[in-house]
């Protein structure tokens, strides 16, 4: 029996020393010794030098004080520890230096930054998202977000709303049919929090406080920038702006509705999008749907304006009037 159980807990760290040798070391340090063979169940209390053989007799053994025990084991750690703050002071002093002349640089050219990998990325925007004191813009284009990445960003976006940062986002039109992503703002709703959509977004893009910015550089998004030259900052601050201008708040009814014309805003989107000559794929990946849904849309257009094949629906959305239309409203 005290052999199975001997050999089912042990070895251990001393940080998790046995029930059977907590027992026998406390028994120990009461008595003030203990013999061998009861001490032989825990094997770990020799090992770990919380026992020594009695001087007058060897068939017992006294205790370590535990002040002494644990001296011995803090020592070594406090020796790793000052040297360990020896070598970061020595390391800050070498790249002095360096970081002034980065400075320098930074200074002079601004500072445009390659980050490469989904891990970089998000530690980077947390970093710039963890000091904006005033606004955040952001764009979110394409279809059904991964719920994954809907709970980074709440994580991200929770503090912002709590030290009083105002959040302005703007989503494709489809995004209103994604429940985790009503989910998602539903959760950060705040009188500072602003949603808009829109039927065309180009790529993702993140300005924080005027200051930095980040937009992806490939379409996986495993490459990133992040700028910080004032000048590219503000041009991309006009730009999100404009679709800013153009977006449909929230909270303001769907862009499906039907218009009075019989056609709903979504559609307008891709009658233009197909008279430019763009196939039903790029039509999909442009406007944030999927192909099946971008294909049930073009043939609600075709019924409404009376075609019966792709090239004449294309010749009836040019005579139909109703891109001009469009452009009268906007």
């Amino acid at each position: 029996m005290g052999t199975h159980s001997s050999s089912a807990t042990h070895p251990h760290a001393i940080t998790e020393l046995c029930d059977e040798g907590s027992r026998l070391y406390t028994q120990a340090l009461r008595a003030g010794r203990i013999s061998r063979a009861d001490a032989a169940e825990a094997p770990c209390l020799t090992e770990f030098a919380l026992l020594h053989p009695d001087p007058d007799d060897s068939a017992w053994l006294r205790p370590v004080p535990p002040s002494v025990a644990l001296a011995q084991r803090l020592y070594p750690l406090e020796r790793e520890i000052t040297e360990r703050r020896r070598l970061s002071i020595e390391l800050a002093d070498a790249f002095e230096p360096f970081m002034a002349a980065s400075a320098q640089n930074a200074a002079a050219t601004g500072s445009i930054t390659v980050l490469e990998g989904r891990d970089r990325i998000n530690d980077a925007l947390n970093i710039a998202t963890s000091e904006s004191q005033t606004e955040v813009l952001t764009v979110q284009p394409g279809k059904r977000r991964l719920e994954s990445n809907l709970l980074k960003g709440l994580e991200r976006d929770k503090p912002l709303i709590e030290r009083g940062v105002r959040l302005r986002t703007l989503y494709q039109h489809t995004a209103r049919y994604s429940p985790e992503t009503l989910a998602y703002i539903e959760q950060i709703a705040d009188g500072k929090v602003e949603v808009r959509t829109i039927d065309e977004l180009v790529e993702r893009l993140i300005i924080c406080d005027e200051t930095v910015a980040f937009i992806p550089i490939r379409e996986d998004r495993q490459v990133a920038l992040e700028l910080r030259h004032p000048g590219l900052v503000r041009y991309l601050i006009k730009v999100f702006e404009f679709m800013w201008a153009r977006a449909v708040p929230l909270k303001a009814g769907t862009p499906y509705e039907t218009a009075p014309d019989g056609i709903t805003d979504i559609q307008h989107s891709i009658a233009k999008l197909l008279v430019e000559g763009h196939v039903d794929e790029a039509i999909a990946r442009r406007l944030g749907m999927n192909v099946r849904t971008c294909r049930a849309h073009i043939a609600k257009l075709a019924s409404v304006l009376g075609s019966g094949s792709r090239a004449q629906l294309g010749y009836l959305i040019a005579q139909s009037g109703i891109l001009d239309q469009e452009g009268a409203a906007k």
